[in-house]
């Protein structure tokens, strides 16, 4: 009888050991985020980039992407345009299950190389969880856009890819001296360059100096994640943001609502991208964007980088998320090199 109970026991225990084990492996991949991420292979002479609309609608732009087109051409690219690009369901480049029937192709495809937003807008987080990412892992490629691209951003990053935040082809649009160095950087990013940058310096810097992963991208997108699987974890990385068009009491409550998350607790640095066209609210707010900012990050011990030329104006320069960076930041200036 005792020999029994004492059987009984390890068993038990040899089972419990081994749901632990499987937790651990569960938890396991989550953690290896932090190291560093796979690159998909850079660009070159003769490969094809697919263009698509995953996310608003393109109305009167086919001129614009025409530009687009004839550019990375000239560079020795291929494009392929999405089936559905030009389609139009109210505010949507086409509909939930078309946007999707493009980006799905993409990714699939192992002969695309890269797939470059056309534009942003809103839509994309409705396709994201209807996406099959199987043969992108087997054949990865850079996904590359900004603002509401965001959302891909985050869910590539948690799949353990870097991504290029950078202009999209209605960027076109500007005049070719605006959109100069935004199409330098972009370019160099895609046929593998070193990037590296010199901000000038602002009062609100605080200065230090930082290495860790760049992760980020459009505040609003990074506040909507929350609470889900494409949220991103902060833990020693250095976080960009960039916004456009809000109140500056709708920028301060979503630093608050990443601020409760835990968002910043570990973070190494922060990068402000432009933070521009602020609306104007009846009543003034009383403090100024960079204020907001440096509230939020208050009792941090961290550079704080503001000016960084990356958002919604004719200067974008490009960055590479999961990437690891060196942030230098001073009153005088900050420097932004990224890792060969």
């Amino acid at each position: 009888m005792v020999q029994k109970i004492v059987l009984s026991i390890c068993i038990a225990l040899s089972v419990q050991c081994h749901c632990v084990s499987q937790e651990v492996e569960k938890e396991a991949p989550k953690s290896l985020i932090s190291d560093a991420l796979i690159r998909p292979p850079y660009l070159k002479q003769g490969d094809t980039i697919a263009l698509l609309t995953p996310a608003g609608v393109l109305r009167n732009k086919k001129e614009i992407i025409s530009k687009a087109i004839t550019t990375v051409e000239s560079w020795g690219l291929h494009v392929k345009i999405g089936v559905n690009m030009y389609n139009q369901n109210h505010h949507f480049a086409g509909t939930d299950t078309q946007r999707i029937q493009d980006f799905q192709e993409a990714l699939d495809n192992p002969s695309i190389k890269a797939i470059w937003a056309a534009r942003g807008g809103y839509g994309t987080v409705r396709i994201l969880d209807e996406l099959d990412y199987t043969k992108f892992k087997e054949h990865p490629k850079w996904i590359i856009g900004y603002s509401d691209i965001t959302a891909l951003h985050n869910q590539i990053h948690n799949l353990g890819f870097e991504t290029i935040h950078g202009m999209m082809a209605v960027n076109f649009g500007s005049e070719p001296e605006a959109i100069k160095e935004t199409l330098s950087t972009f370019k160099k990013a895609v046929f593998g360059d070193v990037l590296t940058y010199e901000v000038p310096g602002s009062i609100y810097n605080k200065k230090g100096t930082a290495k860790g992963q760049l992760v980020g991208g459009n505040l609003t997108l990074l506040h909507c994640m929350l609470g889900s699987e494409t949220s991103i974890d902060t833990t020693d990385k250095i976080l960009f943001i960039e916004e456009v068009g809000e109140y500056v009491y709708h920028v301060d409550r979503m630093l608050q609502s990443l601020k409760r998350a835990g968002y910043f607790e570990q973070i190494k640095g922060v990068i402000v991208g432009d933070i521009s066209r602020i609306r104007k609210n009846t009543t003034p707010f009383g403090k100024t964007i960079q204020q907001v900012v440096l509230d939020n990050l208050k009792g941090l011990n961290i550079p704080v980088s503001f000016g960084m030329p990356a958002g919604h104006k004719d200067k974008n320069v490009t960055l590479i998320l999961g990437r690891k960076v060196t942030l230098t930041v001073n009153k005088e200036g900050s420097s932004v090199t990224f890792e060969d």
